[in-house]
């Protein structure tokens, strides 16, 4: 058998707000909470514990990883967030690859002329290239954002010599 194993982790660059706004959830609901109790008002601890809620169930989606899985003609990718609970993101079938290329090539100009959908698994780090994948299923068309280390490029283009284009 002929398979390459290729396993990579990106972590996403943080958004700026994110710091902010967990700070102000956090920071609101203590104050609603402290608030309630000594007013003896328990409307306050609604919010509170709304608030509550959110920090503890949303705030820590806000924190990704993406993992990249080259096996066999097949990338997984996987979001782990707060390096605490993963989900499958996507599972990308290479055969159906139409190209693969960096995301600022010229390759893809057709794609965003015609606004096919973009889904971005990238880090978002401006001194990163990522690179795209045109990729076709049942869905239709649309365009994958990723960034694969030297070892996953060489995987795929042993494979797709000719899907995978590099400048």
């Amino acid at each position: 058998m002929n398979e390459a194993y290729v396993e990579y982790m990106v972590e996403r660059k943080p958004n700026p707000l994110t710091k902010v706004l967990r700070i102000a959830v956090i920071a609101l609901a203590v104050i609603l909470c402290a608030i309630g109790f000594v007013t003896m008002n328990f409307y306050y601890l609604i919010p509170a514990v709304v608030l509550g809620l959110v920090a503890y169930f949303l705030l820590p989606r806000l924190e990704v990883e993406f993992e990249y899985l080259y096996l066999d003609k097949e990338i997984t990718i996987d979001k782990i967030f707060s390096k605490q609970s993963r989900k499958r993101a996507m599972v990308i079938d290479l055969n159906k690859m139409e190209i693969m290329a960096p995301a600022t090539s010229h390759e893809f100009d057709s794609y965003r002329n015609r606004k096919v959908p973009v889904k971005d698994f990238s880090s978002k780090n401006p001194e990163v290239k990522p690179y795209g994948i045109a990729y076709r299923d049942a869905s239709g068309d649309m365009l994958i954002l990723f960034e694969p280390n030297a070892e996953m490029l060489k995987a795929i283009r042993t494979v797709f010599p000719r899907k995978v284009l590099d400048f």
